[in-house]
């Protein structure tokens, strides 16, 4: 029960608790279709520019010495740095994906770690890394406390964190454009996935102010296209610690 002005009170479980705990619950369930679906080439967008996008961001001013894929999933994306010569290691809190992320190996270290452990403990992935990456795998609220952990773990004079994300004018539809949770069912994916997804649309002015919240602040901004309709695939954001700037 809430207390006299509405709000829950200590130690309660509110909706975003329970939608947060779908959220991890249902890449548990859905990791054997993420797998496929990602070493299938199945997912349109991902064919479309959105690994490439990331690859070249990731890229930009030279290979970076050592990287920190935060929600790897099953890895295509820490493999491909680590081919490229970067110390790579993936974190994951799906045990499921970084089973299947282990199996294949690649040159790169995969571990388990939930945001909330990065957040709780910064020896964990202490680094300092060059990059660090986030494709498509910020998916809940709030942002800023998991934001503020990876920026602690940048290295000092030009550390870089990487963000991709589904581009808010383009994924909010005919929706409302204000921040709040919704379902992903995986359709026109190729493949059946078990549970369905909540996730936080997040408004662009949204992210702004989650990452100046955790102390970045954007140095580069992209929206790749669909190389035929013309249309955002993602956002893709460079950021840098404010301090540094």
């Amino acid at each position: 029960m809430g207390n006299d002005e509405g709000t829950p009170a200590t130690g309660a479980v509110t909706l975003s608790d329970e939608l947060e705990a779908q959220l991890r619950a249902s890449w548990e369930a859905n990791a054997e279709a993420w797998t496929e679906a990602v070493r299938d080439s199945l997912i349109p967008s991902r064919r479309a520019g959105t690994d490439e996008a990331v690859l070249r961001a990731c890229a930009a001013g030279g290979a970076p010495r050592s990287a920190l894929d935060v929600g790897c999933g099953e890895g295509w994306l820490t493999r491909a740095l680590a081919a490229r010569g970067t110390h790579a290691v993936g974190v994951d809190a799906s045990e499921a994906l970084v089973e299947r992320a282990r199996r294949v190996g690649g040159g790169a270290t995969f571990e388990v770690a939930s945001y909330e452990a990065l957040v709780a403990d910064a020896s964990l992935a202490a680094g300092p890394w060059d990059l660090v990456v986030c494709n498509f795998s910020l998916l809940g609220d709030p942002l800023a406390p998991v934001l503020a952990a990876l920026a602690a773990r940048l290295a000092p004079g030009g550390g870089r964190l990487v963000v991709q994300t589904a581009h808010p004018w383009v994924v909010a539809g005919d929706g409302p454009y204000h921040g709040g949770w919704r379902v992903e069912s995986f359709d026109g994916f190729g493949v059946r996935f078990p549970a369905p997804m909540p996730w936080y649309f997040r408004p662009l002015g949204s992210w702004v102010t989650e990452l100046a919240g955790a102390g970045l602040y954007i140095a580069a901004l992209d929206e790749p296209l669909h190389p035929e309709s013309g249309r955002p695939l993602s956002l893709l954001v460079e950021c840098r610690r404010r301090a540094e700037r």
